[in-house]
């Protein structure tokens, strides 16, 4: 005789699937028309114009990049619980909208987002879902997107693999050169993308 599972609404999967479907049923606005607003929570950025490889990925609706943003805190292994989280993912969206500006080969009208502010504990499961469930190319291939600078004495460190397909960050010119190159990453990303 076959045996069912039961189903457990308070089980850590289904409380964060329920905060990524939350965060999916929302719409999509301009990455450079969000406005101000206060919370934490988890993000998904889009990428919708014609750019090879990328053109793909907005017909399908998938997302390049799922981030997060914790509240003041969190960092430190206390989950920000209880604390004011301000303009915490605001801004982490705003420095997204100036990575992509300051990218040679970006038009920051291509990107769209949607965001979804999460109570403190949610944030970390529903990102992870969500990179499970579309393992957003900017997430899984090419590194960095999400990078601040480094600063001074760190400047050893190779360059991201974003930077290098994407140039136009300052602060990343003075990081060591890749060995591969931006034509080598391209290649990766369409193998990639036929994988998905």
């Amino acid at each position: 005789m076959k045996s069912e599972i039961p189903y457990n609404p308070l089980d850590k999967n289904n409380l964060g699937a329920s905060v990524a479907d939350a965060l999916l049923e929302r719409d999509k606005i301009a990455l450079e028309n969000i406005e101000q607003f206060i919370g934490a929570g988890i993000y998904a950025i889009y990428y919708v114009g014609d750019r090879q490889p990328y053109q793909l990925l907005g017909v399908n609706e998938i997302p390049i990049y799922v981030g997060k943003a914790v509240p003041p805190g969190a960092r430190k292994g206390n989950f920000g619980l209880n604390t004011d989280p301000g303009q915490t993912l605001y801004r982490r969206l705003k420095e997204h909208t100036e990575s992509i500006r300051q990218a040679s080969n970006l038009d920051i009208k291509n990107f769209q987002c949607r965001y979804l502010v999460v109570d403190d504990i949610w944030i970390p499961l529903g990102e992870a879902l969500l990179i499970a469930k579309f393992s957003p190319i900017w997430n899984k291939v090419v590194d960095g997107f999400g990078n601040h600078d480094p600063g001074k004495g760190r400047y050893q460190q190779f360059r991201s693999r974003w930077d290098t397909l994407h140039p136009g960050r300052s602060w990343a010119h003075k990081c060591r050169e890749r060995g591969e190159t931006a034509e080598q990453i391209e290649k990766e990303i369409v193998a990639y993308l036929e994988t998905i």
